[in-house]
């Protein structure tokens, strides 16, 4: 005799699920894969995990942890989701996925922004770091634009200015743009001149450039577009 599942553990172990999302996801340019990769994360913050890794969340799909990995760059990258930072009463800081811009984007009556000029700013990282960049990497770009509201042009100029120093990091960069913001520098015209002053005074010593064409990001000082 064939055992019946209770009605009420069938209720209990529900997932709500926005059909909005079902029958929409297409015109917000997402695939399948994507909203499956987007409903397994919807499921784990259900269950109280904020940050699965990308092992994790293979586990439950069927494409490996690589590929699952790449696909949350790029959601983050197309702000479908976010990685926020929690603070505990030990002050102790921890990481979890946000779907906020997912459902901002499903419900609002607004097209998804597709800025090229943004998003020249993740393949111009990704081309002088050698690597694709972290989720979190991403996020820290995003922060630039959306919280502190800096404009593309001056990011790439920070990252400009890192390589022309010899410190390749997102510390050093995020550092350039506060001391920029702090100056009350907001073009590249005036970093540009701010860098040519302060180098102006540097003495002149060898770099190491480590064999790569850096002329794109030396000449920027020249009045490079």
């Amino acid at each position: 005799m064939t055992k019946s599942v209770p009605i009420q553990q069938i209720v209990l172990n529900q997932l709500p699920v926005p059909i909005r999302l079902l029958t929409s996801y297409k015109s917000l340019g997402l695939n399948e894969k994507e909203v499956m990769l987007l409903l397994q994360i919807h499921r784990f913050l259900h269950e109280k995990n904020d940050f699965p890794t990308p092992f994790e969340l293979a586990e439950h799909l069927t494409f490996d942890e690589k590929e699952c990995a790449d696909m949350l760059r790029k959601l983050i990258q197309r702000s479908f989701l976010a990685i926020e930072q929690h603070e505990n009463e030990q002050n102790k800081r921890s990481e979890a996925y946000s779907l906020d811009p997912l459902w901002l984007q499903l419900y609002s009556n607004e097209k998804p922004q597709q800025d090229n000029t943004e998003g020249t700013i993740f393949i111009l990282f990704e081309q002088e770091f050698g690597r694709p960049l972290s989720p979190f990497e991403i996020e820290t770009i995003n922060a630039w634009l959306d919280e502190d509201e800096i404009a593309p042009a001056l990011i790439k100029a920070g990252l400009r200015e890192s390589v022309l120093m010899g410190k390749l990091n997102f510390k050093y960069i995020d550092r350039i743009l506060r001391e920029w913001k702090k100056k009350g520098i907001h073009s590249v015209e005036q970093a540009r001149e701010a860098s040519k002053n302060f180098h102006n005074k540097q003495p002149v010593k060898q770099t190491d450039t480590k064999k790569r064409d850096t002329s794109f990001y030396y000449n920027w000082l020249e009045g490079e577009d």
